[in-house]
């Protein structure tokens, strides 16, 4: 998604028909000799699973079987995976409206985690023509957090190659949701004032540089811990919101990039020239029934009644964003901001210092590909 809840959460997700990764269960006893009559031996792999909607708790490294690909698909051998706060609401199940939009009523539908995902090609389905084995690749997946991955093709573009795979691995996501917020519903334009609301985030760092590349000037929002970084990405001007009055109407901006959702829309306008827009990426308030979306969808009503732009993302996820944040990443406009990495036994961990709020842009996992 990005979700509306933070729109580094992905609602919209239009894979999960997909058949999910049967997770054995502990005491399932070992396979004995196949016969000539059996059918083969499944290739197993670790894997992050989770049988439950909860804390990180829930979260535990298995050795489960490796996915089947669709005719589609392309099965990828992960040398990382990308850890954001979509993936938090897919492991805690909030909110609710997430699972009845299919992500799993009870339990997850997909038990493996993990959205961002970098890897290099093992194999690929029948209808697959735009990658071949061997090919390095970034994009969207279901069940990152793993050795290898089922990925549909049209999810997934070639890595750059001045990116190692642990920064690829941070873009789809996050990189995706910023280049569409602001270009395909900020109508962002050269010469534009920019606010960047929760610029030290996994998709604000990338809004902040991309903004930047867009001929923008920007002021990024953010906690005085993560100004310099902040400033160290390209910011024209970096507001402390602990202490600064930023929406006071002081400064009138052209475009809003509200990403940290605790604003509400009448301080929010005030900050904006008269034909500005909103952008709304996401929000964390609103409780565990609807999170952030009573946020966006009163702001769609507002707009129908005023001078001002007032809209939400509801990102999609495609290849055709991270070929249009090729150009970006390959001539250093834009950098992915890595705060830690972590192993695949590590995601516990990993999910634990996102929920405290501690990172700097993105978490990377670093997966061992077993190729088989």
């Amino acid at each position: 998604m990005t979700t509306s809840t933070n729109h580094e959460s992905h609602l919209n997700r239009d894979d999960m028909s997909v058949e999910p990764i049967v997770v054995p269960k502990a005491d399932s006893p070992v396979e004995g000799p196949i016969s000539t009559t059996s059918k083969p031996r499944r290739v197993k792999m670790r894997a992050i699973v989770q049988d439950a909607y909860g804390s990180s708790d829930v979260l535990r490294l298995a050795e489960i079987d490796r996915p089947e690909i669709a005719a589609n698909e392309v099965l990828v051998d992960v040398a990382a995976a990308g850890m954001d706060r979509g993936t938090w609401h897919s492991m805690a199940g909030k909110p609710y409206l997430m699972r009845i939009m299919g992500f799993g009523f009870s339990r997850p539908k997909n038990p493996v985690p993990g959205l961002d995902v970098a890897g290099t090609v093992v194999s690929v389905g029948s209808e697959v023509t735009r990658f071949q084995p061997g090919d390095e690749v970034f994009g969207m997946s279901r069940g990152a957090f793993a050795e290898q991955a089922a990925v549909r093709e049209d999810k997934l573009a070639p890595k750059p190659a001045n990116l190692t795979f642990e920064q690829a691995a941070v873009v789809p996501i996050s990189g995706g949701t910023a280049i569409q917020g602001l270009r395909d519903s900020g109508h962002i334009e050269a010469g534009q004032k920019v606010l960047v609301i929760g610029a030290s985030g996994g998709v604000g760092t990338y809004a902040v540089q991309l903004a930047k590349a867009f001929g923008a000037e920007v002021t990024g929002v953010s906690s005085p811990a993560k100004a310099d970084l902040v400033r160290s990405i390209g910011a024209d001007h970096v507001v402390d919101y602990t202490r600064d009055a930023y929406l006071d109407g002081s400064k009138k901006y052209d475009l809003i990039f509200d990403i940290g959702g605790n604003n509400g829309l009448s301080r929010l306008r005030r900050a904006l020239v008269p034909k500005g827009t909103l952008v709304i990426v996401g929000g964390e308030e609103g409780g565990s029934l609807t999170g952030g979306f009573g946020r966006q969808l009163r702001a769609l009503v507002v707009s129908m009644f005023v001078s001002q732009r007032l809209t939400m993302l509801a990102s999609k996820e495609r290849h055709t964003d991270l070929e249009a944040l090729r150009p970006f990443l390959e001539s250093g406009q834009v950098t992915p901001v890595i705060d830690r990495t972590y192993t695949l036994a590590e995601v516990p961990d990993a999910m634990r210092h996102l929920e405290a709020g501690l990172a700097k842009g993105k978490i990377a996992i670093a997966v061992q590909p077993q190729s088989v």
